[in-house]
């Protein structure tokens, strides 16, 4: 006898790892001793914990909006979804250290920047290559027509943050603009990118 997945059980357990990721950032969120003064340290220390608190938000939020855009759930969703938290709780800490070597903090040479980079991209495209991933499986199981189309568009779209990973990755690999932090300005293609698809998109199956 086959028995439906329960949907609440499977948010419950995303929440609680997603609770966790949090807990561990304050866990490892050091002020010091001295709490009157800030030094440059301290605020390297607060500005990657604001960054990352953020970003966790940012990823809880686009996991949100994949369970209220659909209610379809089957054994590979449930394994990507477990990929996808495990690489949320690997993704916290390299974002932290990449935040902190902003300010001159933690990483003292070139190569331990590099690494950092990579670290920061395979999460970022592993992240969103789950994201995409659900969402095609959502949409080649959907039978509602305009909902499907609604989840074609975010397989697409998050198909976008993972090539823009992949172009960080090689940048980073080749030790291109390192001293500049090429590889994190990279990112900044996503905006034009994302708003090039959505307009074609949009025109080809005449969304409003």
């Amino acid at each position: 006898m086959k028995y439906l997945h329960n949907l609440s059980r499977i948010e419950a357990f995303s929440d609680a790892v997603f609770a966790f990721a949090a807990t561990l950032m304050v866990v490892n969120f050091d002020m010091g001793s001295d709490f009157t003064t800030i030094d440059k340290s301290g605020a390297a220390s607060i500005l990657s914990f604001f960054v990352s608190f953020f970003v966790l938000v940012a990823l809880w939020w686009v996991h949100y909006n994949f369970f209220r855009r659909t209610n379809y759930m089957d054994n590979w969703i449930i394994a990507c979804n477990a990929i996808l938290l495990f690489f949320v709780l690997y993704y916290v800490f390299p974002l932290k250290s990449l935040v902190q070597s902003w300010m001159g903090e933690g990483i003292t040479t070139q190569n331990s920047l590099v690494s950092l980079f990579l670290l920061y991209g395979i999460g970022f495209l592993l992240i969103f290559l789950c994201f995409s991933l659900m969402y095609y499986r959502a949409y080649k199981k959907s039978k509602d027509t305009s909902n499907s189309v609604q989840l074609y568009f975010y397989f697409r779209h998050f198909l976008i943050f993972v090539l823009v990973a992949l172009i960080s990755i090689g940048i980073a690999y080749l030790k291109i603009g390192i001293r500049y932090g090429s590889p994190g300005f990279v990112y900044a293609l996503l905006g034009p990118l994302c708003g090039v698809h959505s307009y074609f998109f949009y025109k080809k199956y005449d969304i409003a």
